[in-house]
């Protein structure tokens, strides 16, 4: 059976922090865990998926491999089912030891370093651009550490205090009844510290927000959808953990001339009615010069011409695409009398020589008189 989506299953979003997912997981671990669900499998399986994909996504390089591959980038990386390969689930508390801290008398300590979120930055390229490939210049705000309290978050000359409620441990103890839980200490937030003369410059964030400036190199034949990956350029991480990775997503406008459709490029070209009865040679664009297009005698609207490798190599490789033009015939307007009674003069010569030369118009004419026969019309 294929593997449900990691984010699914935990019911959370692809930018969601490590914290929203630990807390998607103990909501899922508190009801289906196997302790609380004795004999039922059906509890059980759901507990270790969702703990397989807690796993995967609280570990910063397996979540890399598996936003950028699927599946694909994280199966037999790690350990087995869950980390549990075919066994017993493991015992309430030790399961939860790192979700909520010290359950039943488990681990305890200050809070763990995350990682930062990731970030999405849309960039709008011409068709040309798209196609040839080009390296740009973005600009996006970012934060860094403040240089004037080298980001601590205290007042220049002052530095933070040890949490008087945890003691610089980051959490509590909370006893409710048989159970004892530690929890994020409610005045530090788990930093193990307070700081009482903020820093005037950045309000005792300990850092501030700037733009930088990144150079995106957009390979050749990238199309609306695709997205270019910059590790560690997303949002900084808290406590030292590792930055996210910021995303650059693809938005091709809309060409003048050309429509694109996976590596062809489509276009369409009006033609006077003497070409298109006579035949002639056009000149049509492409995206690397302009190319002459033989117009056969005979020539209906709507018929495709194909020019090969005129169109995208795609950006993950295979063969260039075509151009294929579409004719269009265009009826004269504005008409002199003269131009009109040459015309006329035409049409019945046409009609003079009978339906050779125009078996289409004959074809459905045909049709319409069979049709209005049985009817009875």
């Amino acid at each position: 059976m294929a593997k449900r989506d990691y984010y699914d299953v935990l019911g959370v979003q692809r930018n969601a922090s490590e914290a929203d997912i630990k807390k998607a997981f103990r909501r899922l671990a508190m009801k289906y865990h196997p302790d609380r669900n004795p004999g039922d499998n059906e509890a059980e399986a759901k507990f270790k998926e969702a703990k397989l994909a807690y796993d995967v996504l609280t570990d910063a390089k397996k979540r890399s491999a598996y936003d950028q591959f699927g599946h694909a980038g994280v199966d037999g990386a790690g350990p087995g089912f869950g980390g549990f390969s075919g066994g017993a689930p493991g015992d309430f508390a030790d399961i939860f030891g790192d979700v909520f801290g010290d359950i039943f008398g488990g681990r305890g300590g200050t809070r763990r370093s995350q990682r930062g979120v990731d970030l999405r930055y849309d960039l709008a390229l011409t068709l040309e651009e798209a196609v040839a490939g080009k390296e740009v210049k973005i600009r996006l705000p970012t934060w860094v550490d403040c240089q004037f309290c080298n980001g601590s978050g205290a007042k220049p000359g002052t530095k933070p205090k040890t949490c008087p409620t945890c003691g610089g441990h980051g959490q509590v103890r909370m006893q409710q009844g048989f159970f004892s839980i530690q929890q994020t200490c409610p005045e530090c937030r788990g930093s193990g510290t307070v700081i009482e003369e903020p820093c005037p410059h950045c309000r005792g964030r300990g850092r501030i927000q700037e733009e930088k400036t990144l150079s995106v190199k957009v390979p050749a034949g990238v199309d609306t959808g695709d997205r270019i990956r910059l590790a560690g350029e997303g949002e900084r991480g808290e406590q030292g953990g590792p930055a996210g990775d910021l995303y650059v997503q693809i938005q091709v406008k809309e060409h003048p001339i050309f429509t694109r459709e996976d590596a062809n490029l489509y276009c369409q070209v009006p033609i006077s009615f003497v070409i298109a009865a006579l035949g002639g040679e056009l000149e049509v664009p492409t995206l690397d010069g302009k190319v002459m297009l033989k117009i056969p005698p005979g020539t209906q609207t709507g018929k495709m011409f194909r020019v090969r490798n005129k169109g995208v190599k795609p950006v993950r490789g295979g063969v260039v695409g075509d151009l294929i033009c579409r004719v269009l015939i265009e009826t004269p307007v504005d008409l002199t009398e003269r131009q009109k009674e040459l015309l006329r003069e035409f049409e019945v010569s046409v009609q003079e020589g009978g339906s050779r030369h125009n078996p289409q118009s004959h074809s459905w004419l045909d049709g319409v008189k069979s049709f209005f026969e049985k009817m009875g019309l």
